[in-house]
This record gives C-alpha cells, sequence and structure tokens, in this order.
C-alpha cells in the first residue's frame, strides 16, 4: 500500500514537472517583453526543481552581470560592495565566458583566496543563456546541498535544457527587434523624404509634425519656427491651419521660447519639481489648459554652426558667442491619451529631431534668399517672357499698369453707405414700466391713439400671490381686532382690560401697514397698464402679437413707437451705419471744422434712395453723429446717424403722401471727401487686411 501511494506521488510529480515544462516551451513562443519572460520563466523553473531560490542574470556592455530577475537571493549577494558579491559575480562571469554550465558546491572557490566561488550554503546550478552562439546572461538556481550526486546532475540537465528554450526566446526577440528596426529606418527614410521635399517653410513644419507623430507614435506634435527673440507655433498635427489667439497656442509658443533660450531639452511626465522656474511656471499654465499627460520640448539647431565649428577648430572659442543664433525653433511632443515609457519613444524622437533640424534649417536659409519670393514667381513665369508670347505679356502688363495708375492717380468723392430707416422728428418709443407677461395688445399697426389710451395689458403673476396674501392678511388682522374689542368689552378686571387695549393697538398698527402694502400693490398693478405717451399714430413691429404675445417683458423694454400726427411737417432718416465705417466719417468731419470760421455748423453732405423707388436720389445733411452704439444684425455694432431731409422731396419721389410712413426703408451715404479710384472701390478690402493680417 505504501510503495502504490510513493508511486502515486512520484507519478503527479513527474506530471507536475511535464506541466512547467510545457509552459516554459509555450513562454518561448510567446510576443512577452522581457521583464514579464523572465519573470515567468524564473518562476517555472523554481517551481519544477523545488528549489529555493533561483536568479537570471545578464551581461551588461561593460561585462558585468546584472539581475534581471530574482527569488529569494541573500541580501549579502545583492550588497555590490560586498566581498560575497564580487566573489558571486566573479563566478556567473567565469561561467558566462567558458559558456558551460555547472554545479558549484557551497563555500567553494577557485583562484587564488577563492576569489571566484559560491558563498552561499546552496548548491548553485549554473547554466549560460545563449542565443546565436552568443551569452547573453546566465540563470542560476539555488538548489539544497544535501542531495544525491545524480540527482544534482538531472537538476544540471533540466536547467540546460530550459536554457535552450530560453535561448530560442532570445532568438525570436531578436528577430522582432531586428524587423522592428528594418521598419524604422524604413520610416525614417520616408520621414526623410517627405520633410525634405519642399523648401516652403510652413509645408515643411506641417509635414514634420503629422510624419513625426507617426512616426513616434504620441498623441500630437507641433513645430515652432523662432521669429526674433520668440517662437511662433507654426504647424500642429492633425490641424490645416494655428490659431494662434487660442490660449492653448498661445502657452505653448511661449514654453517653446523659454526652452529655447536655455538650449536644454525639457522632458516632462507629471512632475515639475527639477525644471528651472522660468519654465516650471509655463508648464504648469500650459499643463492645466491642455491636459497633456507627457510633454517633450526640444530647441531646434541650426546645422551650419556645428559644421562650421568642426570644419574650422579656430572657431571654437566663439562658440558661447553663437549660442543665441544656433537655435531656429523647436520641436513639441505631446502624449495626452497615451502613455509610452520615455526609453520607447526617445529614440524615435531623436530620429524625428536629427531630420527636423536639417529641414527646418533648409527651408529657413531658401525662404531667407533676397526677393526670393518674387525670383520664385518670376522663375515660374519664363513662359510669360518668351518670344511668342512676350507682345501679349507687353500689351496685358500696360493694360494693368495703366489700370493700377488710373487707380492710384484719379480720385472721385468718396461715399459710406449704410442702411437706415424714414422716421418723424416728433415720435416716442414706448417703454414697459414694469416686469410682467403681456395677456393683450389692445392697438394695431398704424392705429391712430389719443395721450393715455390703453396700448398693452401686462399680468404678474407673483404680483396677484402678493396681493391676495396681503388681502388675506388685512381681513385675518380685521376679525382679530373686532375679537379683541369683544374681549376689551367683557374683560372684568382693569388689568385684562389694559392687555388687551395693547394688542389691540398692534392689530391696528399692523392693519395700517397691510393697507399701505394693499396700496402700493394696486399702484404696482397701475403700472400693469402701458399707456400712449402722447398723442399720434402706433408703429409695431411685424407680427407683434407672435413676438410679444403671452411673452415676459422686463423693464426699460422698447415695445413700439407713437408718432405724433399732428405735426408730421419734419422727418429725418435714421442710419444704422457701421462701426468700421466711422473713421471716415469723423476724420472728414474734422477736416471740415479745421477749415470753417464756425466749426459748429459744418455738416456733412448725404443722399439716399427710398426703397420703394430707387431710381430717385435725394439729398440731405448730416445732423447728429450719436455717441451710443447699438448691436444690429449682420453689420455687428452700429452707430445711429441722424440724416436731416426735406419731406417734399420724399413726397415727390414716393408720389402721394399717402405712401408716406413711418419705419420706410432707406439705403443712404455719406460723403467723406475724395478718395483714390481704387481706395474707394476697395476700402472695405484695405480695412480687412490692416485689421486682421497687418495687425
Amino acid at each position: 500500500m505504501s510503495s502504490d501511494v510513493n508511486q502515486q506521488a512520484v507519478d503527479q510529480t513527474k506530471q507536475q514537472i511535464r506541466g512547467l515544462v510545457s509552459e516554459i516551451a509555450q513562454l518561448a513562443k510567446s510576443d512577452m517583453n522581457a521583464e514579464e519572460f523572465y519573470a515567468a520563466f524564473m518562476q517555472r523553473i523554481v517551481s519544477a526543481l523545488a528549489a529555493p531560490g533561483g536568479a537570471i542574470w545578464l551581461t551588461s556592455d561593460e561585462g558585468e552581470p546584472d539581475v534581471a530577475y530574482q527569488i529569494n537571493m541573500s541580501a549579502e549577494l545583492l550588497d555590490a560592495e560586498g566581498d560575497s558579491a564580487q566573489r558571486h559575480s566573479q563566478l556567473v562571469n567565469y561561467i558566462a565566458r567558458s559558456n558551460e554550465a555547472q554545479l558549484i558546491p557551497p563555500q567553494s572557490g577557485y583562484g587564488e583566496e577563492g576569489e571566484v566561488g559560491n558563498p552561499t550554503d546552496h548548491l548553485l546550478v549554473l547554466a549560460p543563456l545563449e542565443s546565436e552562439g552568443k551569452v547573453e546572461g546566465v540563470v542560476e538556481v539555488f538548489q539544497r546541498a544535501n542531495s544525491q550526486p545524480a540527482i544534482q546532475r538531472g537538476y544540471l540537465r533540466f536547467l540546460v535544457q530550459m536554457c535552450e528554450l530560453a535561448g530560442d526566446w532570445l532568438k525570436s526577440q531578436k528577430l522582432r527587434q531586428f524587423s522592428d528596426r528594418n521598419s524604422l529606418w524604413a520610416q525614417a527614410d520616408t520621414f526623410s523624404r517627405i520633410v525634405n521635399h519642399s523648401l516652403d517653410l510652413n509645408e515643411t513644419a506641417f509635414a514634420i509634425a503629422n510624419e513625426g507623430r507617426r512616426i513616434i507614435g504620441c498623441d500630437r506634435v507641433s513645430v515652432a519656427i523662432r521669429k526674433g527673440d520668440k517662437c511662433k507655433v507654426r504647424s500642429v498635427s492633425g490641424q490645416d491651419t494655428v490659431e494662434n489667439r487660442s490660449n492653448v497656442v498661445t502657452l505653448l509658443g511661449k514654453l517653446a521660447t523659454r526652452v529655447m533660450r536655455s538650449g536644454e531639452s525639457m522632458w516632462y511626465s507629471g512632475d515639475t519639481e527639477d525644471l528651472p522656474p522660468q519654465i516650471e511656471e509655463v508648464v504648469d499654465e500650459y499643463v492645466d489648459e491642455s491636459y497633456t499627460r507627457s510633454l517633450v520640448v526640444l530647441p531646434l539647431k541650426r546645422q551650419q554652426t556645428k559644421a562650421t565649428l568642426h570644419e574650422d577648430p579656430t572657431l571654437e572659442e566663439m562658440a558661447e558667442g553663437l549660442h543665441d543664433d544656433e537655435y531656429i525653433g523647436a520641436l513639441i511632443v505631446e502624449q495626452i491619451e497615451s502613455n509610452l515609457p520615455r526609453e520607447l519613444i526617445e529614440p524615435r524622437i531623436d530620429l524625428v529631431y536629427e531630420h527636423s533640424c536639417r529641414a527646418i534649417n533648409n527651408s529657413m536659409e531658401h525662404s531667407n534668399i533676397f526677393m526670393m519670393p518674387i525670383w520664385r514667381t518670376i522663375g515660374k513665369s519664363r513662359v510669360l517672357v518668351r518670344a511668342r508670347t512676350l507682345p501679349k505679356t507687353l500689351v496685358i502688363s500696360s493694360i494693368i499698369l495703366a489700370l493700377l495708375c488710373l487707380m492710384i492717380f484719379v480720385k472721385k468723392d468718396f461715399w459710406v453707405e449704410s442702411d437706415g430707416v424714414l422716421q418723424p422728428v416728433n415720435r416716442h418709443d414706448v417703454f414697459v414700466p414694469a416686469n410682467g407677461i403681456v395677456a393683450s395688445v389692445e392697438v394695431q399697426d398704424q392705429d391712430v391713439v389719443e395721450k393715455g389710451d390703453v396700448l398693452l395689458v401686462l399680468e404678474d403673476p407673483d404680483l396677484q400671490i402678493e396681493k391676495e396674501r396681503v388681502s388675506g392678511q388685512l381681513e385675518e388682522t380685521r376679525e382679530q381686532i373686532s375679537t379683541a374689542r369683544r374681549s376689551q368689552f367683557l374683560a372684568q378686571t382693569p388689568s385684562d382690560k389694559i392687555r388687551i387695549s395693547g394688542q389691540i393697538g398692534q392689530l391696528t398698527l399692523r392693519e395700517k401697514t397691510l393697507v399701505d402694502q394693499l396700496a402700493l400693490i394696486s399702484k404696482k398693478e397701475g403700472r400693469l397698464k402701458v399707456l400712449s405717451p402722447s398723442d399720434g399714430q402706433v408703429i409695431l413691429q411685424w407680427d407683434i402679437e407672435r413676438s410679444l404675445l403671452y411673452r415676459p417683458v422686463a423693464v426699460g423694454q422698447v415695445v413700439m413707437t407713437v408718432v405724433e400726427v399732428a405735426d408730421q411737417d419734419e422727418w429725418e432718416i435714421e442710419l444704422a451705419m457701421p462701426e468700421r465705417r466711422m473713421g471716415h466719417l469723423l476724420s472728414h468731419l474734422e477736416v471740415l471744422r479745421n477749415g470753417a470760421e464756425n466749426p459748429a455748423s459744418v455738416q456733412l453732405e448725404a443722399q439716399y434712395v427710398l426703397a420703394v423707388n430707387p431710381s430717385s436720389v435725394l439729398s440731405g445733411q448730416v445732423k447728429l453723429i450719436r455717441q451710443t452704439t447699438q448691436v444690429q444684425g449682420e453689420d455687428g455694432t452700429v452707430v445711429p446717424v441722424l440724416v436731416k431731409i426735406n419731406k417734399d422731396d420724399v413726397l415727390g419721389a414716393i408720389e402721394g403722401e399717402r405712401a408716406l410712413r413711418p419705419g420706410m426703408t432707406v439705403t443712404g451715404e455719406v460723403l467723406c471727401g475724395r478718395e483714390a479710384i481704387g481706395y474707394v472701390w476697395f476700402h472695405e478690402m484695405v480695412q480687412w487686411v490692416q485689421y486682421h493680417l497687418l495687425f
């Protein structure tokens, strides 16, 4: 029975070991990274051998072994300065150089005074980790020293076989790295050709931003170009244009400027403690605005400076003086949603950086050639000066030149145009005296009303509720007074009568207060009726019942206009002059006043046409330019300009007084002196260029 149990335990153990070996074989075929593979590999080795611990050592470029992963390694072996650690390190180096698996007994050593050996109390099972004939490291297992020699040799054979499987994984990793490297070089070749395809600075900057983002694998790449002492963002990946007035772009340009002045690259991954104060401040502002998780800013260097100093060593003493001129911009790499480690993206950033420096430098040198836009245009237009096309070119050029001279040197009257309405001088705007909801409109457009007639009826639910509340309190107070007086009459003692008399006095005072409140509410109710300010004719907006009825209105809101019909001999035009055109009026008015004996009497000339008869051009004079502005329709901010006109002229144009009505649409023009024909025709374009491009 005992032998069956032992045999069953042995079979179970063998099955577990086979399973672990199968898992290690699967690991060798996986795409796991080095840290995950070494951890899983070592854990299964230790479990299969039932060992106390183990470690994987990788050979560094300097030839010293480094621990890639360890299980239960003693502290004395991890102390690089200790004698035990140095002896053990020499032993690992020996196994790596000899490329031979060995069993090292506890407390044993080689060489003089045992400087190479096993300083532990464990049996060390060591096997080299080899890939394509090169030892990449050593796998070490700490095993119990009291096992039989045959079992120890079995440990060694098992570890050697597992190291062969790990070697297959290393080989596949190298092949994968080689493939990635070839892919990266192919991308670098494509990137170099794209960014150097054009010498136009903007095209180069956009190519660097978009192609650089694809190679690096980050969320956003931006390129800032030096302009004077500052950097201006020229391109952002994924965007066709750059809005230089936005907060993000402004802060990014400010950050690029400060990093460029420092001359040192800046890496930010959430902590600004190691950054200079002047850069830390801008980084915090930019991160708060853009929500960037990781940020890299690299100053772009002028390549000629480095080449010149290399060719002429005597100029090295002047290198410090060239510091300000050798930086031509900055490359900004951002991670907003992704979070790739620095060791992964740094080689790709370096690749993009080197090509970007050369491409930007070449584009800037090309753009800075004297009169380059003219030479480029001439180069593209050589066909125009060939023998066959030269006569046509000369004729067309002469015509264009004549037109230019005509537009520059020939002057004409400069009229500034604006839309407006025809109104009687004597008119009154009707304002809302109280907040409320429009309950009814009592008049229609063109109705004749008398002073005090009801035009509009409002209702205020809150005021009605307040009235009901005060009325209820007043009724309740009066009942309390009546009850108190009956109680006073029935009181038996003088003290009760005095007490009740005091209550009656308080209730009487409260009654007076409530009566005053009710009177005030009644006064407010009277304001809910909007009355006509004078005798006249009502001018309403189009479909006022739809625009105002059952809608809230506020105090001071203009709802309609009442025009006095008794005396409509004086009419005027109210022009809504766009604010962008007011400068012409004011400048010409100032010129006229400076040359007049009585500046106060100077008036600008105006002319207008009625919408009902645009063929008749009528004249008038500007009598007032208001000091206030209004916001009106597509013109935006406008300034009201009042034009004095002759009523008889208007009647003659519309053929009948009955057709004359307030609010008629007109288009007016104000004379602003004489200007060149080109400016008269294109002054709006000139102003747009001055305001949006030159400012």
